[in-house]
């Protein structure tokens, strides 16, 4: 309703997950894609670089009510132009889709402070990272289903890329999420984002 009432801008189509919207035509021509982290049964944040691929030269803005910066911070790594918080003002979403839309970024203050510290450490030459000793202990296999989770792949599509069972599967992640201190996929996914345990070769 928020954007149907503004003139400069028009709604093309919308689904209920970041999957059906993979099945949407890119000759639809999207400019902006607003995506939700928290898809129920899906995790926004595992479709951001397929999105982006797919409707290409199309920008994603990151509409969520999730406060975590680190999960923010993993959205904008896998390509998302920007990030807005839910309860924020709806003109400061119109303006982020405007801001977007025109080829910038858009980044509260907490996620350009997050940002920067990176860019920072980067550039200084960053220390060894205090979960190292924690990654270490990951063996090769769970290292792998840690770099597909990380890709968005499910329980059986990581059974059918690495030749194992669904079961042994979910007894690797049982063992991964306790080594890390995790909680649940969701949390693995940014974890893997913001320690580099991605996949780095793609087909």
């Amino acid at each position: 309703m928020l954007l149907e009432s503004n003139p400069k801008m028009s709604v093309l189509w919308e689904t209920s997950s970041a999957s059906q919207a993979l099945l949407q035509s890119p000759a639809s021509h999207p400019s902006v894609i607003l995506l939700d982290l928290d898809l129920g049964t899906e995790n926004g944040l595992h479709f951001i670089s397929d999105l982006v691929e797919r409707f290409r030269p199309c920008r994603v803005l990151v509409l969520t009510a999730i406060h975590d910066t680190q999960a923010h911070l993993a959205a904008v790594a896998a390509g998302a132009s920007g990030v807005v918080v839910k309860e924020q003002a709806p003109e400061t979403l119109l303006h982020a889709i405007e801001t977007v839309h025109g080829g910038e970024g858009w980044l509260g203050r907490s996620l350009m402070a997050a940002v920067m510290g990176r860019f920072s450490r980067d550039l200084g030459g960053e220390k060894k990272d205090p979960e190292a000793d924690k990654i270490e202990t990951l063996t090769p296999r769970e290292r792998e289903i840690v770099a597909l989770v990380s890709d968005g792949c499910n329980g059986e599509k990581i059974a059918k890329q690495l030749g194992i069972s669904e079961a042994t599967v979910r007894n690797h992640l049982t063992s991964i999420l306790a080594k890390l201190d995790l909680s649940n996929k969701f949390e693995l996914a940014v974890y893997a984002l913001r320690h580099g345990l991605g996949n780095t070769k793609k087909p």
